[in-house]
This record gives structure tokens, C-alpha cells and sequence, in this order.
């Protein structure tokens, strides 16, 4: 998984200053503690001592290293118990005062060897979750919250269908793609329709389905995209190139991109050029992607190059989004 470093970084900060915030809280629960009974001080310093008292037993009596365990085994046993008898005489638990980890996986490192522990990977879909929301309105956009009584059950001019059964049957697609993400039959979708029937809708309920589930998403428009492709090449400054091939790093390795509102930028030679390496680089590195665009399948293949036309009708799952404007729909409704 190929989480942006700023979301990395933010999350890894978090675990530690959870870390931090439990050690002060244990300090000064066994500081109270320590106030209320002074014999637990007095214990909890017998046992700190108990491997240099091991030691030293086994060099004084000739290296009898087992009956030196089991004497300091019985000791240790002795003061733990001791020890459980007087913090629950103060109301907490045996292991109140132990110096534990939140996380056993990983020791509260976040890293498992050099893999990603689940505590560090739950902080990092947290901050990619926040870091989606600036650009869609993840507040509301769930699968639990869409609504298909917006669309007119009654067949559509030119169309097959209602708008309602069409939905229903691209939410469900929508759905499973983003539950089944990695394993569903459709690696790609292609959302095409007119502006306003909820294509950018369904794309934030699978961003956020996805990241809860510790994937990296990535979420931009077309032109955003472009724009840090085209700054990669033609940016001066090294501090602007440098943050452009970050940018575009992103977009190319996340596991999922949703490249919203393709067709809306100004197309040029160079940005076929960007939109093919973002396109076939991702299918090489077997990365899913999602796009949205007013355009048709059809509109699409005639606006770009053959060769991405060919990649988006042969590698993408098209749904199709018709009916009335829902968001002229909900506004008549207020």
C-alpha cells in the first residue's frame, strides 16, 4: 500500500503521541498509587532488580543456574502476589502499574518487520479519510445514505430502462467494487452521464469505503492531475519539481485513483501524453482506478488518442448515469 508521506508521517506522529499520553497516564497512576500504599514502590523496585539478583545468584553458588530460577522464580511469584493484594485493595487491576503496549502486534511501533501493523494502517486510513474530505464531502457520502427514490422509476427516452433501475443496478456494481475491492471482477470503472446524477456521489462513498479498509485512495480532478503532470516537466523551481513528481508518484502507485470529471480540462498533446502514462502505467502496476466524466465511452474515444481509447473501452467497466438532475431535484424539494 502506497500511503501519501504527509498521511504517513501525520499518522505515525499520532501513534506516538498516543504512546507518549498512556505512559503519562500510567506515570501518574502509579505515582498516586506509590502516594496511597508505599509499599508498592518498595515491590516494584524488587522486581526491577530481579535480573541482577539472577545473575549474581548463579555466580555466587557455582553456576547452579536452575535452582537459582526457581528460588527466583518463588521470590518473584511472592512479590506479584503480595503485589495484586494491595492494588486491589486500591481498586485496580494486577496489571494497572505494568508497562504494557496498546498494541502486542507490534510493541506500538506500528511496523510488523517491514510490514505495516493493523493499529498504524487504521491511523493512516483515519488521516486519508480527512485528507479526502477537503476535496469531497465524505460528512454525508455513504453507501447507507444514497438514495434512489431521486430517480424516476418511469422508462427514460432512449434508454432500455428507468433511471431507478439503472441505479440501482450501478449501485450495486459501486458497491461490491468498492466492498470486494482487490478481488472484485471489475478492476476499473468508467462513470459517464450529465452532470448532477450522482457520479461524484457514489465515487466518495467508494473512497471512503475503500480507505476504511486500509487501502490508499488518491481522489483529484482531470485538471489537478494534469496540472502536476505539466509542472513535473516544465516546473524551475526545484522545490516546485520536487512536490510535482511527489504528486504524480501519488497518482501513479496509490492502490486506488479516482480521477474525477475527466474531459472538463483543456485538451492538448501533452496532456494525451500525461493521461496515457497515468492510464497504462497503472495497468501495468495492476492499480485500480475509477473515472467520472461527462463524456461518453464513445465522446472519449473520439477526444483522445487511439491508444487510450483503446485502454479505457477494453480495460474499464462502463456504467452509465441518466435521469433528471438530483441536485435540481433536492433544491425543488426545499
Amino acid at each position: 500500500m502506497a500511503y501519501d508521506p504527509n498521511i504517513l508521517r501525520r499518522a505515525a506522529a499520532r501513534l506516538e503521541e498516543q504512546k507518549r499520553q498512556r505512559e503519562d497516564r500510567r506515570e501518574e497512576l502509579r505515582r498516586k498509587a506509590y502516594a496511597r500504599e508505599p509499599r508498592l514502590a518498595q515491590l516494584d523496585r524488587q522486581l526491577q532488580r530481579t535480573m541482577a539478583e539472577l545473575a549474581s545468584a548463579s555466580l555466587r553458588q557455582g553456576g547452579n543456574m536452575r535452582q537459582t530460577l526457581q528460588a527466583v522464580r518463588d521470590k518473584n511469584l511472592e512479590i506479584q502476589q503480595e503485589r495484586a493484594v494491595l492494588l486491589g485493595a486500591l481498586g485496580l487491576p494486577e496489571d494497572a502499574l505494568d508497562d504494557k503496549p496498546a498494541c502486542p502486534k507490534c510493541g506500538d511501533t506500528g511496523w510488523r518487520g517491514a510490514q505495516m501493523c493493523e493499529c498504524l494502517k487504521k491511523l493512516c486510513a483515519q488521516e486519508q479519510i480527512q485528507e479526502l474530505s477537503k476535496l469531497l464531502d465524505l460528512g454525508e457520502q455513504s453507501f447507507d445514505a444514497f438514495r434512489l427514490d431521486y430517480y424516476s422509476d418511469q422508462l427514460w427516452p432512449g434508454r432500455a430502462s428507468s433511471p431507478r433501475t439503472n441505479m440501482d443496478l450501478v449501485y450495486e456494481v459501486c458497491l461490491n467494487y468498492a466492498q470486494k475491492f482487490g478481488r472484485f471482477h471489475f478492476k476499473n470503472l468508467f462513470l459517464t452521464g450529465a452532470p448532477g446524477l450522482g457520479k461524484t456521489f457514489l465515487s466518495a462513498c467508494i473512497a471512503r469505503s475503500v480507505s476504511e479498509q486500509g487501502f490508499s485512495v488518491v481522489y483529484d480532478t482531470a485538471g489537478n492531475i494534469f496540472a502536476q503532470f505539466e509542472n513535473r516537466k516544465f516546473q524551475r523551481d526545484a522545490e516546485g519539481v520536487q512536490t510535482a513528481r511527489d504528486e504524480t508518484r501519488r497518482y501513479l502507485n496509490c492502490d486506488l485513483l479516482i480521477l474525477d470529471d475527466l474531459g472538463s480540462e483543456l485538451t492538448t498533446q501533452f496532456t494525451q501524453s500525461a493521461l496515457y502514462e497515468l492510464i497504462n502505467g497503472r495497468l501495468v502496476g495492476g492499480k485500480r482506478t475509477v473515472i467520472s466524466s461527462n463524456l461518453s465511452m464513445e465522446e472519449a474515444a473520439v477526444r483522445y488518442s487511439p491508444q487510450i481509447a483503446s485502454r479505457l473501452e477494453g480495460e474499464y467497466h462502463l456504467l452509465h448515469f441518466f435521469g433528471e438532475d438530483i441536485r435540481l431535484l433536492r433544491k425543488k424539494q426545499l
